[in-house]
């Protein structure tokens, strides 16, 4: 080879490389958000054009679907991956992504950034903070979300089952504001020789299922999971309290539900309800939307919500609902910062919320718009004040899989209510030992 040639080689390289060079320095930034696959993460990208339109910074919304949103998530972030720039988390990951270090921590910054004062306080304490009183901040409320009921107004206010119903009860047929008026309406609709059923509420063991239906029916009989300051569960999780929740769910699951619900979660619930199935459905209020279109529900110009009823010692509802946290090994934290803080102005919060989203923003769940958009919105927004959630310490994920595990052997009945409830204390009790937040007596 001439010398020429050689130089005519190093020369076409040295420009190929500086093109290279060039196109990479003329992209834009792009962030990547991670969420579970559903309908408010298709939501989030539609709104997410906004924010690439006025910074030019791309935005791709990675799904995963649920069964394996928490294994892919967490697996990702103990190999440190930057691939995820925002994580929107459950609220019980709070835990683990501080004491583990995998999330950023947002206190001053959100002071400075975030109009804290615009953010309905529960949500912030639910979604944000952690541990909890303590002031400090890792994720800024996304999606706020709370466990409700859907039924059936051809039934429930059909006269002729209004008479047989009270003929029955010696009480009108109406809305369940009780658990023990839910058992009843329930009992009265379930007709197996015509295929139909009262309810159909959580009992699977899919991730986090039987356990967001039963916790807020333990919680308003008067259990608990046990002492948040001693993390004592002996005595709590298997109560007297508890014990009797349970066997009231049990007996709903059991003598109200189809045949073979004993695996049910969110779809299942949801599909039950759209065959004609139940005359009511428990679900999470971020699923209600398909119940609203003709098109995925024949019964959807008769379809009603309402409020998880109250307990005689309370009334408490399941968290759902996740928080915007940016990743300690994503390479873009600036922009993710910067998408944060673009999130929840007000105007974009609006548009979040037209868009189908649960927003967290006072103002906006408050606004005539936001109440008289859907006809599940005003209940949305009066579930909010009584929302409860699970254990949000690092072990979550192995105290939510005992729980898991034992209480749907109770539905199934394979244990009984007391026998799975001390088992559950039992695992509960060596998880926080090991942890060494629980000392030995």
């Amino acid at each position: 080879m001439s010398r020429w040639q050689w130089w005519i080689i190093v020369a076409g390289s040295l420009c190929l490389t500086f093109l290279a060079l060039a196109s990479i320095a003329g992209q834009k930034k792009n962030i990547t958000i991670v969420w579970a696959e559903w309908d408010p993460a298709k939501y989030l990208r539609e709104l997410s054009k906004g924010f690439t339109k006025e910074t030019g910074i791309g935005v791709t919304v990675v799904e995963i679907p649920w069964a394996q949103f928490q294994d892919k998530v967490f697996t990702a972030l103990a190999a440190r991956d930057p691939n995820y720039d925002i994580i929107i988390g459950d609220s019980q990951w709070l835990g683990r992504g501080a004491e583990r270090k995998h999330y950023v921590e947002l206190t001053d910054w959100m002071k400075k950034n975030v109009p804290i004062k615009d953010i309905y306080e529960p949500a912030l304490v639910a979604y944000g903070e952690y541990p909890k009183g303590s002031g400090r901040y890792w994720a800024v409320p996304a999606e706020a979300d709370a466990v409700g009921f859907a039924y059936r107004k051809d039934l429930l206010e059909d006269p002729k089952e209004k008479a047989a119903f009270q003929k029955k009860y010696g009480r009108p047929l109406t809305i369940p504001k009780t658990w023990e008026e839910l058992y009843q309406v329930a009992k009265f609709f379930t007709r197996p020789k015509r295929r139909l059923y009262g309810v159909a509420v959580y009992t699977g063991k899919q991730y986090d299922g039987v356990t967001m239906g039963f916790q807020q029916v333990m919680w308003s009989f008067g259990g608990d999971y046990g002492d948040p300051k001693t993390f004592q569960v002996e005595g709590y999780i298997n109560g007297p309290d508890s014990v009797k929740a349970l066997e009231f769910y049990v007996r709903l699951a059991k003598e109200c539900m189809p045949p073979g619900s004993q695996n049910y979660y969110w779809s299942e619930c949801l599909d039950a309800f759209k065959r004609g199935l139940v005359a009511m459905t428990m679900n999470y209020f971020a699923f209600f939307p398909g119940l609203l279109s003709e098109e995925t529900n024949r019964y959807a110009k008769t379809t009603g919500f309402f409020m998880v009823p109250r307990g005689p010692k309370g009334h408490y509802i399941s968290l759902g609902g996740q928080g915007l946290s940016v990743s300690a090994y994503s390479k873009n934290k600036d922009e993710a910062l910067q998408y944060i803080k673009w999130f929840w102005q007000e105007r974009v919060q609006r548009e979040w919320a037209r868009l189908g989203g649960f927003t967290c923003h006072k103002k906006v769940l408050n606004s005539p718009d936001f109440l008289k958009a859907t006809p599940y919105n005003p209940v949305f927004r009066d579930s909010m004040k009584l929302l409860k959630d699970f254990w949000a310490v690092p072990e979550y994920a192995e105290l939510l899989d005992s729980c898991q595990r034992h209480l749907n052997a109770a539905i199934v009945g394979a244990k009984k209510p007391k026998e799975a409830l001390d088992a559950i204390a039992k695992e509960h009790t060596v998880i926080f030992r090991k942890a060494g937040r629980l000392k030995r007596q």
